[in-house]
């Protein structure tokens, strides 16, 4: 038996993240990503090595290393508690288009604001309706994430 994995170790994992409905949303491996039409050209598909307990990561993906050993793969459920929160209504901005300077934005578009991304959900004559809650925010995650090294 190897050594497991404890809080304060740096780990390097692989993972895959998919919504409720099996949709893949993110990857560390490029086959996974080109299998599921995800692929990036400027994305590095590597392991991602973060320090577990440090808060670096979401707090359901940080537990579920925990124990875990090298080689090991495990797949977990993550609550929107546990993931990027619940949908909070209070991050659903409508603001005036005319505080909007030069083009309108498209719906579905991301746009900038106070240094947040934000969704452009609905464009009137009259304004703008923007979400700046995260998109993954009240969605339970799965992931299948596979132990590389820890340092």
């Amino acid at each position: 038996m190897g050594r497991k994995v404890q809080k304060g170790d740096t780990v390097r994992v692989d993972y895959t993240g998919r919504l409720e409905n099996g949709e893949v949303f993110d990857t560390s491996i490029e086959e996974v990503a080109k299998e599921n039409g995800i692929y990036h050209e400027n994305h590095s598909y590597a392991p991602i090595e973060f320090t577990v307990g440090s808060g670096n990561i979401i707090e359901g993906f940080d537990e579920a290393v925990l124990g875990m050993e090298e080689g090991e793969t495990k797949t977990v459920t993550v609550p929107p508690e546990k993931g990027y929160g619940e949908r909070q209504p209070e991050l659903i901005w409508k603001i005036p288009s005319e505080a909007v300077s030069g083009e309108k934005p498209k719906e579905g578009s991301y746009v900038s604001i106070q240094g947040r991304p934000a969704k452009v959900v609905e464009v009137t004559e009259e304004s703008i309706t923007l979400d700046l809650n995260h998109p993954l925010a009240g969605r339970t995650l799965t992931f299948e994430i596979t132990l590389r090294g820890i340092a």
